[in-house]
């Protein structure tokens, strides 16, 4: 005997199925249209179908996923995950269709190589519950083996599929073939992602890449903020005059609002990084363009939009032939406090990193400050310590 109960809002249904009683959830919080659903469900069972597995266009329920992560993301984040997930599926939907900016009068180069056969390895299925576990690793495993898919980032491919097959299962009511809360990507094997090889600047590297700035004062600036405060390039391109104190000697980083545009550090979290006696000429002796809230401004008044300051930096290095970059200037700073033996709680608080990331990334260049860790300077110097004598 099959009936309809509430739960809160949202009706569902109990019916019997191989002699044992099941619960369903009828995804509405109307009785008519639990009624009619109940009844939907019943002749899909009378003709032998399994009612427990639903059918969910991947279009509707990827395009619904995407809207829940930008609710709840970083817009940059999120495109990364479209990307990755249109890869997967295919362009199957108006969110993961790929916007395309072109310069007019500029012809449209035609496409080789990977940009040729961008879907090459889609999936290419109408309905989620269609997705299997060998479905993802072979989609995976082709990507690492054809086109030399790094492990870390075939790790971040199986993570926002598993994320979407989560949501899809705990907020969208999907239930899969066999076990209906089974989600597909769950028994996908992780890749051994090797140790991070962290590479940074000497003291000598670091004079020359200043050196190399000299003729470009607010280069040489705020790649001086990144090597001495180990700032992220969005943070250091987002300061604000209010953000450099240098009477205390404090650079904050801190979420803001700035003509309408919201932005805030990527952990979500505002932080304070002090400034040091070898930081400190170079933001003194800076001077920011006035009529501008940003510190350091683009060419036109504006705020750095993030690669054309890399680029335009990797120009004026080019001439100078370094080829060094905003993250290594970062791990700069995390790789000289480590070694100067500061401990991992401070690093990742300066950083704004937890303190497990920086002590996977910088724990190997503590060993030198090990060294006097280990001398007992309260023992009586008259006390010697023998091994027992044998026998």
């Amino acid at each position: 005997m099959a009936s309809v109960y509430r739960r809160g809002e949202v009706y569902y249904a109990k019916f019997q199925r191989r002699g044992q009683r099941q619960r369903l959830s009828l995804n509405t919080t109307s009785k008519r249209v639990a009624h009619e659903r109940l009844r939907q469900l019943l002749s899909r069972s009378e003709r032998g179908e399994d009612v427990l597995q639903t059918k969910t266009p991947v279009s509707v329920a990827v395009a619904e996923f995407l809207q829940h992560l930008r609710a709840h993301h970083r817009e940059e984040n999120v495109n990364r995950e479209a990307y990755r997930l249109r890869e997967f599926f295919g362009p199957v939907c108006p969110e993961l269709q790929e916007k395309r900016r072109h310069r007019v009068g500029v012809g449209r180069p035609k496409p080789t190589g990977r940009a040729a056969r961008p879907f090459a390895f889609a999936v290419r299925i109408k309905y989620l519950e269609d997705v299997s576990t060998g479905m993802i690793s072979s989609f995976i495993a082709r990507k690492v083996t054809e086109q030399g898919l790094k492990p870390k980032t075939a790790n971040e491919y199986r993570e926002i599929i598993q994320r979407l097959f989560n949501w899809a299962i705990d907020e969208q009511g999907v239930r899969m073939p066999g076990e209906p809360r089974a989600n597909p990507a769950s028994d996908v094997k992780r890749y051994r992602v090797p140790a991070p090889e962290i590479q940074f600047l000497r003291l000598k590297d670091i004079w020359e890449q200043l050196r190399a700035l000299e003729d470009h004062p607010q280069f040489q600036t705020i790649v001086a903020v990144y090597i001495f405060a180990g700032l992220r390039r969005e943070e250091g391109l987002w300061l604000t005059d209010a953000d450099i104190d240098l009477p205390r000697r404090l650079i904050h980083v801190r979420a803001k609002t700035i003509n309408g545009v919201f932005w805030q550090p990527k952990t979500g979290e505002n932080r304070v990084v002090p400034v040091s006696h070898t930081l400190l000429p170079y933001l003194s002796g800076y001077v920011s363009p006035g009529g501008t809230p940003w510190y350091f401004p683009s060419p036109m008044g504006l705020s750095w939009n993030p690669d054309n300051f890399s680029n335009t930096l990797r120009r004026i290095n080019r001439k100078a032939g370094l080829s060094w970059t905003c993250s290594l200037y970062r791990h700069t700073f995390g790789s000289h406090l480590a070694m100067k033996g500061e401990t991992m709680y401070k690093i990742s608080a300066m950083m704004g990193n937890s303190p497990e990331i920086c002590r996977k990334h910088y724990a190997r260049l503590l060993d030198e400050s090990l060294v006097e860790s280990v001398e007992f300077v309260d023992c009586d110097p008259v006390i010697q310590l023998r091994p027992a004598a044998a026998g």
